[in-house]
């Protein structure tokens, strides 16, 4: 770093993002990316909106907030847009959380949050996984801290089911609970309707997953009307046109389409159940995913090995070096065709380390 960086970020260890090469083309099962494209009225409102970009974005994203609110039955001014879904973390976390108001999370989950507290100096508590990697709710009722949760967890893509989620709200009644839904379209449920029962909930979502959208930088929360009143004295007083026109009209038009990316994401829980029982026939354990993604581990090949060697045949999944799940690695669900041939390399591969 240069002499000039401020010593306030000495600790930060940025997020690191999974691969994007450019050198070669590999099935990508690494980042969690949709294998389908978006719907084709979301590809006509991109080519209308390109002609008017010489023009600022709505700095209020009505469009958004309208469809958002019709989709889940709340107000549109319950609801904020962003530029994805980690935007509006780092709102919550500059709005919510100081050294007075700590926050606790998964010490496995999300990599962003611990940059997060870090960025904004924020103390924070990881709480351990049980053993079998699932999240204990109890361990966050009455915490008296801020709390995030995936929900699916990631890496792991296990869920809590809704009735542990309010048990862990409820319990807090002085402190924030974000509940980080990205996967959740994929078999989990969503903990909005519960927003109109605990002015505490924020619940935040993103288009990155389950509509097709990584590439517009589109997410959004859904909150009490004076929570997402906090949130935007923040957005404006750091980016007030932080969604551009295209992601506008884009987000817009995918939710007129929501059947078919509802069909899409019925298709990925499909695919993501046969690749599970395809694994656990090659002696894999592969942890019960409602995420459109597995967590697993071979009992032949270390998780190291596995992801180089796949990514030698033009295969990416995501390996992580933590201690606890070093032998792990995260699988993207793609096409069936795509895990017919990454399930098909991986047989190759254990029988050549045989």
């Amino acid at each position: 770093m240069s002499r000039f960086f401020s010593n306030k970020f000495d600790k930060l260890e940025p997020y690191v993002p999974g691969e994007q090469p450019k050198d070669v083309k590999y099935i990508k099962l690494n980042t969690n990316e949709s294998p389908f494209a978006p719907s084709s009225a979301v590809i006509r409102a991109a080519e209308l909106e390109a002609s008017r970009l010489q023009l600022y974005s709505d700095p209020d994203v009505q469009d958004i907030c309208d469809a958002i609110a019709g989709l889940y039955g709340v107000s549109p001014d319950e609801v904020l847009p962003s530029n994805g879904s980690d935007e509006t973390l780092n709102f919550a976390f500059m709005a919510f959380c100081d050294k007075n108001n700590p926050i606790c999370f998964p010490d496995i989950s999300y990599g962003f949050y611990p940059v997060f507290a870090e960025f904004n100096n924020i103390p924070y508590e990881e709480i351990p996984l049980k053993e079998d990697f699932s999240i204990d709710y109890r361990d966050y009722c009455g915490k008296g801290k801020n709390i995030v949760i995936a929900n699916p967890n990631a890496p792991t893509g296990m869920a809590l089911p809704l009735w542990q989620i309010e048990e862990i709200i409820k319990s807090n009644p002085d402190n924030i609970v974000i509940i980080d839904e990205a996967y959740v379209d994929f078999g989990a449920q969503s903990a909005v309707g519960l927003i109109k029962k605990y002015d505490n909930l924020i619940v935040i979502q993103t288009f990155s997953k389950s509509r097709s959208m990584a590439g517009a930088r589109l997410g959004y929360a859904v909150a009490c009307k004076d929570i997402i009143n906090d949130l935007n004295t923040v957005r404006f007083s750091t980016n007030p046109y932080n969604v551009n026109r295209m992601t506008i009209a884009c987000g817009a038009a995918a939710i007129s389409d929501n059947d078919y990316y509802m069909s899409n994401c019925k298709t990925i829980a499909e695919t993501r159940e046969y690749t599970k029982k395809a694994l656990e026939d090659m002696n894999f354990e592969v942890l019960p995913s409602k995420a459109n993604f597995l967590f697993a581990r071979s009992r032949n090949i270390g998780g190291k090995l596995l992801y180089e060697k796949l990514k030698q045949n033009g295969i990416l999944i995501r390996h992580f070096e933590k201690e606890r799940i070093k032998d792990y690695n995260r699988i993207t669900i793609g096409t069936k065709e795509q895990m017919e041939t990454f399930l098909d390399t991986v047989k190759k591969i254990l029988e050549d380390n045989i």
